[in-house]
């Protein structure tokens, strides 16, 4: 089997998103793919992202967060590579179970609501699980669901597109079916002027509020121990913190913030992962945007990993995350379809 092959069986198998290390650990576990290099991590960590950069979003895996990947939400999964024989043919079918993905379990039962009232994350997931249509041996499936609508809306934000669900607040979510046309593209447009005010925002900041911007991101995203470094002793690095993943795994993070007008290029890369320190990975987050050198020295098999944040994906995280955005409510009344206006 091949490393992508052996990857999604394991994500699939998993039902949320997992780090790279730890897929390439249940990858070696259930020997589904044969390696003998020293850092296999890096090799599946490298293959996965370029698929994402080659297929864009008909790759099937996502980047949830910075070395961490799951399967595609907006393709089906409960298709799997099965020209396999043997043990790993059997690993294959056992992984491939799952009637619907997350996000097509959420759009069905959200469908099933004859009221049209938004539903909390975890109350999807629970009736997605109740009614078979939903199936995973992840310990957190509610917030595996969470994290991939909202990867879906931001995904869809950024091609421009009405992302077919609607975040309320709170974890409540809706479809975007429920708004009249008219209502869901105003939504949409006013989500874009947002977008981009906070990313003009972001472009005229100092420095050091920038980088300060940066820290509260983190905060806001989940990150513990967000620090902003010291110009004199940084190394180039501006921000530190620890990103935690179901309450286990610790993933400490050096970020570099660039308030730049012109793309980050490799040295930029280059001179991050030389920064780093024992266990650390590297983020970028740039207002402007990478060259093509410097995302592929980011993927460069057998390196640390750095990951890379351009202006167009602060934007969304800096609304998503209700970072100088915020997201309101209103009731909106429609005429019921058996009431005309001579009645």
């Amino acid at each position: 089997m091949k490393a992508l092959d052996a990857a999604a069986v394991v994500l699939q198998d998993a039902g949320g998103p997992l780090h790279y290390r730890e897929i390439t650990e249940r990858i070696r576990a259930r020997q589904l793919w044969p390696t003998a290099g020293k850092t296999p991590w890096d090799s599946v960590n490298a293959r996965i992202a370029v698929d994402i950069k080659e297929l864009g979003a008909a790759s099937r895996f996502v980047r949830t967060s910075p070395g961490h990947y799951a399967l595609n939400p907006e393709l089906r999964t409960d298709t799997l590579p099965g020209d396999q024989t043997g043990p790993e043919a059997e690993n294959t079918r056992a992984a491939s179970f799952a009637s619907l993905s997350f996000t097509d379990a959420a759009e069905q039962i959200l469908d099933q609501c004859g009221d049209q009232e938004p539903l909390h994350y975890a109350a999807i997931t629970q009736r997605a699980l109740d009614q078979g249509l939903l199936r995973t041996e992840g310990r957190t499936p509610a917030a595996t669901m969470y994290a991939m609508v909202l990867t879906e809306i931001r995904r869809q934000q950024e091609r421009g597109e009405t992302p077919r669900f609607v975040r309320h607040g709170r974890g409540m979510v809706g479809l975007a079916a429920w708004l009249p046309g008219e209502v869901a593209g105003l939504v949409a447009e006013k989500n874009r002027e947002v977008r981009q005010a906070l990313l003009e925002h972001a472009r005229s900041a100092t420095p050091a509020d920038f980088e300060n911007l940066v820290g509260i991101l983190l905060a806001a995203m989940g990150f513990e121990d967000v620090a902003v470094t010291s110009n004199s002793s940084d190394r180039g690095i501006d921000v530190r913190g620890t990103l935690v993943v179901g309450g286990a795994v610790r993933i400490r993070m050096a970020v570099q913030a660039k308030r730049w007008k012109g793309n980050v290029q490799a040295p930029v890369v280059q001179q991050v992962r030389g920064s780093l320190g024992a266990h650390e990975q590297g983020l970028i987050i740039t207002t402007s945007d990478f060259s093509r050198g410097a995302k592929k020295e980011a993927e460069r098999p057998d390196a640390a990993p750095v990951a890379l944040i351009a202006g167009e994906q602060l934007a969304a995280l800096l609304a998503e995350h209700q970072v100088g955005a915020r997201v309101e409510s209103y009731e909106l009344y429609t005429l019921d379809e058996n009431v005309s206006p001579d009645d």
